[in-house]
């Protein structure tokens, strides 16, 4: 299940390389608005999944249960 964490992870940056140089360009307030609250979320997801990854939170619901099928298997 840390595959999963580890692909998010690699995602979230490879949206960051595209996005990095456009933040600088952001004109009006509403572009100002729209980076800062896409960072944010940049943020919260790449938290998220490093707290899953260093198993301080347990894996998502959809993760578990198929963990589990292996463990009854």
């Amino acid at each position: 299940m840390r595959n999963y964490a580890i692909l998010r992870l690699l995602l979230a940056g490879f949206l960051l390389y595209f996005a990095w140089p456009l933040i600088p360009g952001a004109v009006t307030q509403l572009e100002a608005v729209f980076w800062g609250v896409w960072l944010i979320f940049l943020l919260l997801t790449v938290g998220s999944n490093l707290a899953t990854l260093l198993q301080m939170t347990s894996p998502p619901v959809m993760e578990q249960q198929k963990a589990q099928r292996r463990q009854n298997a």
